[in-house]
C-alpha cells in the first residue's frame, strides 16, 4: 500500500475526508484520515486536551490504486490536488516520510502531548512522540504548551505544531 497527501483549503480537511470516506469505495481508498495532535488549552479556567490538525489543508490516503483513487477524487467537492514532485505527476510519500508518520502518530494517527524539561539551552523530552525527536525543534511556545517542528514532508521543509508540556527550566 502507498500513502499519498491530497491537498484541500484549510480548515475543510475533515469534511473532504468524510466525503471521501463515504463516496469512494474501500476497494480503491484503503485509508483516509487527517492527522492530528493533542495539546493543551486553557478556557474557563481550566487547562483541557484539545485535538488540531497537525498539518493543515491536507488529508491522507492509503491505497494501491491511485489512479482510481485520482478519478474519484475529481468528483470531490473542494478536491484541489495531489502533491507530487511534478504538478501533473502522483508521487506517494516516501518511505522515510510513511516510518515518521506512523511513529510519530501512533494510534489513529493522533500525536500526543509530549512531556521535557529545558537545561540551559538544550531541550530534553522525557516522554511521547518527541522523544528522540528534539532536532526537529524550532521554537517552543511554554505559555500555549506548543513545540513547533521543521520537518521534510511533502517534497518541502513544512512547519508544524505539536503539543509539549515543559515541566521546568534549569
Amino acid at each position: 500500500m502507498n500513502w499519498y497527501v491530497v491537498q484541500v483549503r484549510s480548515g475543510h480537511e475533515k469534511q473532504i475526508a468524510e466525503k471521501c470516506r463515504t463516496m469512494i469505495s474501500n476497494d480503491i481508498l484503503t485509508e483516509c484520515f487527517i492527522p492530528e495532535y493533542i495539546h493543551k488549552r486553557k478556557f474557563s479556567g481550566v487547562w483541557h486536551d484539545v485535538k488540531d490538525v497537525l498539518f493543515k489543508g491536507y488529508v491522507f490516503m492509503i491505497t494501491d490504486k491511485i489512479d482510481l483513487l485520482y478519478s474519484e477524487l475529481k468528483k470531490i467537492p473542494d478536491f484541489v490536488k495531489v502533491i507530487g514532485k511534478k504538478q501533473a505527476e502522483i508521487y506517494p510519500l516516501d518511505e522515510d516520510e510513511i516510518a515518521f508518520m506512523k511513529s510519530f502518530g501512533k494510534k489513529g494517527h493522533i500525536v500526543d502531548m509530549s512531556i521535557g524539561f529545558i537545561r540551559g539551552d538544550k531541550i530534553y523530552i522525557t516522554e511521547g512522540p518527541l522523544q528522540g525527536k528534539e532536532g526537529l525543534i524550532v521554537k517552543i511556545d511554554r505559555h500555549k504548551r506548543i513545540a513547533y517542528l521543521r520537518l521534510s514532508m511533502f517534497n518541502k521543509e513544512t512547519t508544524t505544531k505539536v503539543g509539549l508540556e515543559i515541566i521546568s527550566k534549569c
